[in-house]
């Protein structure tokens, strides 16, 4: 259980990286509170490659990793894998019948990922493709979920996985339920954590996926500013002072 007031959990790419002098006046004003922001990341990269990124922009070091599309959940100091979480990824996850699928529609381009829960995919803005990969695994029984983003990307992830379910998860879990918690995204892998109801910021430079597949509501900001600023732009939003 975490002693949490105020979360962040944040994409990384396009999100809270992307533009240094907004997140250079994020952090600074994190730093000005009376109280402090845990941060948890949330983003499609694997592991090494966090870590990596991490280190290149000088990013803090987060309290919890949610990698892979959220089909990975590590502790943020430690780097220990949530096992719990792992035995749920494995469950229902049917990977060599997916690629079987796969390799039967040309235009799926299969990326080298080295992770256990997550098939990734390139595609060139072929979304009729990338709707009939889908129709055929479910056809053939195959639990999976599908996300497609950025017009070229597309994740089969275990049935009970994704960003969203993955946040859901370490809030009950992790004791975060009680915290002011914002989340932040970009692209279409992010839909599914903004639309669970919690504050939530559309950063100004969303792909238009996202800008238009997003239903507004109370708990959604879409900002004007950009990466981590939009984040600033949305943070004193709903939880600066009125």
């Amino acid at each position: 259980m975490r002693d949490a007031t105020h979360l962040l959990a944040t994409d990384l790419d396009g999100t809270l990286v992307g533009s240094k002098e907004g997140l250079e006046s994020l952090l600074t004003y994190y730093k000005s509170q009376p109280y402090e922001v845990t941060l948890v990341y949330i983003t499609g990269r694997h592991l090494l490659s966090v870590l990596e990124l991490i280190e290149e922009e000088h990013l803090p070091k987060p309290e919890l990793l949610i990698t892979d599309v959220g089909t990975k959940i590590f502790e943020g100091k430690t780097l220990k894998l949530d096992q719990d979480w792992q035995k749920k990824m494995e469950k229902s996850w049917e990977p060599e019948r997916v690629k079987m699928v796969a390799a039967k529609f040309e235009g799926l381009i299969p990326q080298n990922i080295a992770v256990d829960t997550r098939l990734s995919f390139h595609v060139s803005n072929d979304d009729e493709l990338v709707h009939a990969f889908d129709r055929q695994l479910n056809r053939e029984g195959i639990s999976h979920k599908l996300i497609y983003s950025s017009g070229k990307d597309v994740d089969i992830l275990p049935p009970d996985s994704g960003k969203g379910e993955a946040l859901k998860y370490i809030v009950e879990t992790y004791g975060y339920s009680d915290a002011n918690l914002m989340v932040a995204g970009d692209s279409g892998n992010d839909l599914e954590m903004l639309s669970i109801g919690y504050p939530a910021v559309v950063v100004g430079n969303a792909q238009k996926e996202l800008v238009t597949e997003l239903r507004d509501t109370d708990s959604i900001y879409r900002a004007k500013a950009e990466c981590a600023g939009g984040i600033l732009e949305a943070w004193e939003h709903f939880y600066g002072q009125h």
